[in-house]
Parts: C-alpha cells; sequence; structure tokens
C-alpha cells in the first residue's frame, strides 16, 4: 500500500513538472521571430461611443483579432540593373540605385540589405536586393518591376558594389557607374498546354518551336514535375518555378510557390 501511494505520489509530481515546462515554452519568446523585422504599426481609431442603454459588461463581444505573422523576406527574382551615383557637393554622397523582377505580384518594401563586414579584399560591397514576398502560390504572370536605393556612407572605403538577387548578380567596378544584366528568363507566363524540351534534347517531330519551353530559358530555380514523379516535399519558395507535366510531356501546372 505505502509503495503504491508512493508510485502516484511520483507520478503526480513528474505530470506538474511536465507541465511547468510546457508552459514556460508556450509564455517563453521566440528568438526566431525576434529576429524577423517588425510589422508596420497599425493605426488605431477611436473605440465607438458606447449605448448608455447597453450593460458594461464586454464579455460578450468578440475577442481581439491575433496578431499579424512576422513578414515573409526573401530575395527577389531577378536583378536588372544596378546604378552608382554620386553628388556633386561636398561631402561626397554614393546612392545605389537597383531595378529587379519578382516573381510574382504581391511584393512590397524592396531593400538592399549589406552582405559585406568590414573592408572587403576586393574593394567590392555586396548587397541582397531583398523584399516582403506574399504567402500564397502565384499563377505565372508578366514579372513585376520593383526597384530599390541605398545610401552609402562618405568616406567609405568601396570602389565597386555587387548586388545579389534569387538568380543572378550584377556587379558594378566603379563609382559612379551603371550595370545592366542579361535579357530575363522566360516568366512563363504562356507557358500552360507547351511541350517541356529539356536542356541538350531533341523537340519531337511534329512539334513547332512556338509550342516548346526550353528548359535553358525558364529561371534556375525551376521544379519540374515529370509523368511518373511525386512531388516529394511540401515546402515554400517564392522564387520557385513548378511546373506539372502530363504523359505527353507538356505542361499542364504552372505555379510560383
Amino acid at each position: 500500500m505505502i509503495l503504491k501511494t508512493t508510485e502516484k505520489m511520483i507520478q503526480s509530481i513528474a505530470a506538474a513538472a511536465l507541465f511547468s515546462l510546457a508552459l514556460g515554452a508556450a509564455l517563453a519568446p521566440s528568438a526566431f521571430a525576434q529576429a524577423k523585422p517588425a510589422s508596420a504599426p497599425k493605426s488605431q481609431q477611436a473605440p465607438p461611443a458606447k449605448d448608455s442603454g447597453q450593460p458594461a459588461d464586454s464579455a460578450s463581444e468578440d475577442p481581439a483579432p491575433a496578431e499579424d505573422a512576422a513578414p515573409n523576406f526573401a530575395p527577389v527574382l531577378y536583378v536588372t540593373s544596378v546604378e552608382a551615383m554620386r553628388s556633386t557637393h561636398e561631402p561626397a554622397l554614393d546612392v545605389i540605385r537597383v531595378r529587379g523582377l519578382t516573381s510574382s505580384e504581391g511584393w512590397e518594401s524592396g531593400e538592399l540589405v549589406p552582405l559585406t563586414k568590414g573592408k572587403p579584399a576586393d574593394g567590392i560591397l555586396d548587397l541582397a536586393f531583398i523584399a516582403q514576398a506574399p504567402t500564397a502560390p502565384a499563377t505565372p504572370s508578366k514579372n513585376p518591376e520593383i526597384e530599390a536605393v541605398f545610401t552609402m556612407e562618405p568616406g567609405h572605403p568601396f570602389k565597386g558594389v555587387r548586388v545579389y538577387a534569387a538568380t543572378n548578380r550584377v556587379t558594378i567596378h566603379a563609382i559612379p557607374g551603371y550595370a545592366e544584366a542579361p535579357a530575363a528568363p522566360n516568366d512563363c507566363s504562356e507557358c500552360l498546354g507547351k511541350y517541356y524540351l529539356p536542356k541538350g534534347e531533341t523537340a519531337p517531330a511534329g512539334v513547332s518551336a512556338d509550342s516548346i519551353v526550353r528548359e535553358e530559358t525558364l529561371p534556375s530555380t525551376v521544379h519540374v514535375i515529370k509523368a511518373g514523379e511525386g512531388i516529394r516535399k511540401l515546402d515554400t519558395d517564392p522564387n520557385r518555378l513548378t511546373l506539372v507535366l502530363n504523359d505527353e510531356g507538356r505542361i499542364v501546372i504552372a505555379v510560383w510557390d
């Protein structure tokens, strides 16, 4: 009897300890959430005047909405041009203007984030072109344009700038200066129903050139699901173009996911 009572006490203590640990984990702030950029403050409005005939009890009121999720920042799809401009008055100020393309509609808040720490060996400042990406998959369309500006402090040690997107980079070796990237990859806005041709393969007989989508013309992030293949995993990437082929090798689904 004493042994059973002791066992029950031990089980009760263990359960209480586990509950305390779980509660602490739920209430503790997340390091991942803290690392994300803060959301813009919401506009506030004065509460509506209460009807004097209504009871003061607010228990029946709708609960407050949950806080918005942290924004999802990611590199833009493609850098199209980089321009470095220098002011004409002292102290000289260098301004970097970058244009690019996003994979789909809904990207916003483009910015240039320095990747370089200290003075680089080649004297080039590395920047990442990022923006707040949409969270839902999107049907391919003409790639929207986006741009961002970065101001360099007077007296900086850099002689040039290198800007990275998800699929390419563009470098300026002197300031002031200007550089453009080659033509952007196929946005696949007109891919549906066309035959997908992997790199190095020959098109089937009878398939016209305007009915073919060549692998080498697509973004390097393309993910092709051929007949007989599974989807592998359910992760998301706003810069990944997923193409699903039917048994004939034609594209039946195209999505930025």
